[in-house]
């Protein structure tokens, strides 16, 4: 076993535990943050989106060894703390279009939402449907219309 220490949610964290277990078990099961979810362990769901430094990521595919002591990770339960309100404006977004039907992909799709805002401002431009079509997280209910009212939504609001 090895510790590994990262920033989770704005505070340091450090876990004892072997070098090749992958990031998402490491916050669900001994840190005990469920909002990633797991869904297919391989990086092609993306239901585990969270973000790494800023930008998206799948912890179900980086090893908690890959991570360097001050990696900042963010998850759905942290996303308000970046900007100090109860929730971020792109969960707000969410609740106004009601987006969710089962809920299990929401938190990955809300925090892929916020990374691919946060890109396209970043390059000095809103937000577009060439963007959003970028986005590849899975809703198995299929609410990809309302996902899209509300990325929208919640872009014009952060």
């Amino acid at each position: 076993m090895s510790k590994h220490t990262f920033i989770l949610n704005g505070k340091p964290v450090t876990v004892d535990i072997e070098d090749d277990v992958r990031l998402l078990w490491v916050l669900r099961d001994v840190l005990g943050v469920r909002g990633p979810k797991y869904g297919c362990g391989i990086n092609v769901c993306k239901a585990c989106t969270s973000h790494i430094n800023g930008k998206a990521f799948n912890p179900c595919s980086v090893r908690v060894a890959d991570l360097k002591a001050d990696d900042e990770i963010t998850t759905i339960e942290g996303l308000p703390g970046t900007v100090g309100t109860d929730l971020h404006p792109m969960q707000e977004a969410w609740l106004d279009h009601d987006v969710a039907q089962c809920g299990y992909c929401q938190p990955g799709q809300i925090m892929a939402a916020v990374a691919k805002v946060k890109q396209a401002r970043a390059e000095g431009r809103e937000i577009t449907d060439n963007d959003l079509d970028e986005i590849r997280n899975i809703c198995r209910c299929g609410t990809y219309s309302r996902i899209r009212q509300a990325i929208k939504a919640g872009a014009a609001g952060m």
